[in-house]
C-alpha cells in the first residue's frame, strides 16, 4: 500500500479522535494571566484595507468578502480564502488604521470583537480552523499583536476581564493541541511552507508563557528537520517557488527575532539557512523589486521582499545560478533573463509546481519582457490552468504537457535527465539546457540553447527536438512567448517578424527561421486576483523527422 495512503488513513483517524468531546475535555488546563514574552509582528499592514474590514469586507490579494461576526460559520470559501480568514494576518490592517487619526480606538475593539467572536465558534477542534498551518499562523498573529487590541477605551472592567480570560485559555488550548499533533506526526495534510508556520505558531506560544518551555524545545527540534527537508543547498525552497521562499524566509526571520526577545541562543542551522535563503531569495527579484514568476508563485509586495532581504543581510553580487533546485540567471547590461532548467519538485512539494521546463523569463531594466503567466491565489481552477506548460514561455507538444500533472495536484510523468551548461565570456553568455519530459510520449527530448550578446541588446535562441527514430506521425510544435501587458506588440513583414515596445520607448525585433508566427491572446496573473489581458508570440510548426529545429532571436532597435 503506498505511503501516502497509509498517511491518508493515519490522518483521517487522527482526525476522529480530535473530534470527540473527551479529546476537547482534554484540552482544558491552566491558562496564564500575561504573557512574559511578547513577539513582535514587524509587517506592514494596509491601513485602506482596514478600513475596508471595519465596513464589512475583508481584502486578500485584491478580492474581497463579507466580513463580521457572523462569517465564522461559513464554509463553503476556497481553501485559499480560510486560511487567510481564520489565519488573523488581517490584523496587520487594523493595526495599520489604527495609526490613522481618530481610527485607533475603533481597529482596537473591531480586532478585538472578531476575536472573542471566533472563540465563541471554535473554542473547541474544527477541521479547517484548527488545521496545524492555519492555527500556527492565527497563534502567532494573536500573541505579536496583543499589544495592539489587548487596550481598548470605553470597555467595562468585567468585559475587559471576560474577554482576557476567554481569550488566554482558547490560546493554551490552540498551543495544547499543536505541540500533540506534532508530537503524533500525523502531519495533518500540513506539509512545506504550511509547516513552518505551525513551527512558528508552537515557538511563539513557548515563548511567550512561563512554564511552556518544552513547546520552544519542541518547536526548535520540528524546525531543525525542516530546514533539511525544505531548504537545498542553494538556498531556494523545495518547492522552486520564489513566493514559497519569500515566505518561507519571512517566518525564519520571525522566529530568529522571537527567539532574541525571549534571550533564547539561535540554533546555527536556522542561522545558516537564513544565510543561504537571502541570496536565493535576490536571485528571484527583478530591477523592479519584484520577484519573477515560477511555480506558483506572483510578483509580491516589492517593500515586502526589500524588508526581508535588509534583515537577511543580503550583500554583495546577485547569484548566477541556483545548481541544487535547477535555476540559472543571465545578465549583461540592463537585460536579465531567468531560466527554469531543474525538475519538478519531489513530493510533496510538486503540489502547485508548473510543467515548465526551460521556461524563461525577460526583463530589461525596470520592465518586464517576455513573462510566464503567472498564478491565482485563491480560484484553484485558474491555479491549475495556469500550471500548464503553454502558459508558460515554453516550448509545448502536439499541446500536451511536459509533465503529467494529476487529478490530485501532483505530478506523474516528470522530467528525468535535465542538463544545463553555461559559459560566461566577456561580452556574451551562452546557456544549454534541455529536458526529456516528452521522451515518453513521442520520444522526443527539448535542447534551448538561449546567447545573449551586445550588452544584452541582442538574444539570439534555438529549440531543438530529438529523437531516436522518425516519428510515427507529425508533431504539433508549439515555442510560445507571452508578453507583459504594458509591452506594445505588432506583426510586419507579412507576419514574419514582430516589433515590440515597451512603456519606456525601447523598441526590440522578434523573428525567426522557421514555422509560421502567431500573434494571440494571453493572460497575466502577476498580481492580484484579476487576470489582465496580453499577447503571445507564437510559432507553430511540425516535427516530421527524428530532429527539429527552430530558431528566433530578438534585437533592440537602434
Amino acid at each position: 500500500m503506498p505511503v501516502q495512503v497509509l498517511r491518508h488513513i493515519r490522518n483521517r483517524a487522527s482526525q476522529m479522535a480530535y473530534n470527540s468531546m473527551l479529546y476537547n475535555w482534554s484540552l482544558k488546563g491552566p491558562a496564564p494571566e500575561r504573557m512574559v514574552v511578547r513577539p513582535v509582528d514587524a509587517w506592514p499592514g494596509s491601513a485602506e484595507s482596514g478600513q475596508a474590514i471595519c465596513d464589512g469586507a475583508l481584502m486578500f490579494e485584491g478580492a474581497q468578502m463579507p466580513f463580521g461576526p457572523h462569517c465564522w460559520g461559513l464554509e463553503d470559501e476556497t481553501p485559499a480564502w480560510n486560511a487567510h480568514l481564520h489565519g488573523f494576518s488581517w490584523l496587520r490592517d487594523l493595526r495599520a488604521l489604527s495609526a490613522s487619526r481618530g481610527m485607533s480606538a475603533v481597529a482596537r475593539t473591531y480586532a478585538k470583537m472578531m476575536i472573542q467572536s471566533w472563540n465563541d465558534y471554535y473554542m473547541s477542534w474544527h477541521p479547517q480552523s484548527w488545521r496545524m498551518d492555519v492555527m500556527g499562523e492565527r497563534l502567532a498573529m494573536w500573541l505579536s499583536a496583543y499589544e495592539f487590541f489587548s487596550v481598548v477605551e470605553f470597555i467595562e472592567p468585567e468585559d475587559e476581564e471576560i474577554f482576557h480570560e476567554t481569550f488566554f485559555d482558547s490560546v493554551m488550548r490552540q498551543a495544547r493541541h499543536l505541540s500533540r499533533a506534532f508530537a503524533h506526526d500525523t502531519r495533518e495534510g500540513c506539509q512545506g511552507i504550511g509547516r513552518l508556520q505551525a513551527i512558528k505558531g508552537l515557538l511563539y506560544a513557548g515563548i511567550a508563557f512561563e512554564g511552556c518551555e518544552s513547546w520552544t524545545e519542541q518547536a526548535l527540534k520540528h524546525l531543525d528537520i525542516e530546514i533539511d527537508r525544505q531548504i537545498a543547498g542553494d538556498g531556494a525552497h523545495r518547492s522552486r517557488s520564489p513566493a514559497t521562499l519569500l515566505k518561507a524566509l519571512q517566518i525564519l526571520l520571525d522566529i530568529r527575532m522571537a527567539l532574541r526577545a525571549a534571550d533564547t541562543s539561535l540554533p546555527e542551522k536556522v542561522q545558516h539557512a537564513i544565510d543561504r535563503m537571502g541570496p536565493a531569495l535576490r536571485f528571484f527579484r527583478y530591477s523592479d523589486k519584484h520577484l519573477a514568476l515560477f511555480n506558483g508563485g506572483q510578483e509580491g509586495d516589492g517593500e515586502i521582499v526589500d524588508s526581508v532581504l535588509r534583515q537577511a543581510g543580503v550583500r554583495g553580487k546577485t547569484l548566477s545560478s541556483l545548481p541544487c533546485t535547477g535555476f540559472e540567471r543571465l545578465t549583461l547590461g540592463r537585460t536579465s533573463l531567468m531560466v527554469d532548467c531543474g525538475q519538478v519538485p519531489d513530493w510533496p512539494y510538486d503540489k502547485g509546481a508548473h510543467a515548465a521546463p526551460l521556461s524563461f523569463e525577460m526583463s530589461y531594466g525596470r520592465e518586464r519582457l517576455f513573462v510566464n503567466c503567472g498564478s491565482h491565489p485563491v480560484d484553484p481552477a485558474w491555479h491549475e490552468a495556469l500550471r500548464n506548460t503553454p502558459a508558460h514561455t515554453a516550448l509545448s507538444l502536439d499541446a500536451r504537457n511536459a509533465c503529467e500533472i494529476k487529478a490530485s495536484g501532483h505530478f506523474a510523468r516528470r522530467v528525468q535527465n535535465p542538463t544545463a551548461l553555461r559559459e560566461d565570456l566577456k561580452n556574451a553568455a551562452l546557456l544549454d539546457v534541455s529536458h526529456d519530459g516528452y521522451e515518453a510520449l513521442n520520444g522526443f527530448t527539448h535542447k534551448r540553447r538561449l546567447y545573449l550578446s551586445e550588452q544584452g541588446h541582442d538574444l539570439r535562441g534555438e529549440d531543438v527536438l530529438s529523437a531516436q527514430v522518425d516519428p510515427v506521425q507529425p508533431v504539433d510544435v508549439a515555442v510560445r512567448f507571452h508578453l507583459h501587458p504594458k509591452v506594445m506588440v505588432s506583426l510586419i513583414r507579412d507576419g514574419e517578424e514582430a516589433l515590440l515596445r515597451l512603456p519606456g520607448g525601447v523598441g526590440w525585433r522578434f523573428h525567426h527561421s522557421s514555422g509560421h508566427l502567431a500573434l494571440e491572446d494571453s493572460v497575466y496573473m502577476g498580481q492580484g486576483v484579476h487576470a489582465r489581458k496580453t499577447k503571445q508570440l507564437v510559432i507553430y510548426g511540425q516535427a516530421h523527422e527524428k530532429q527539429a529545429q527552430i530558431k528566433w532571436a530578438l534585437q533592440r532597435e537602434g
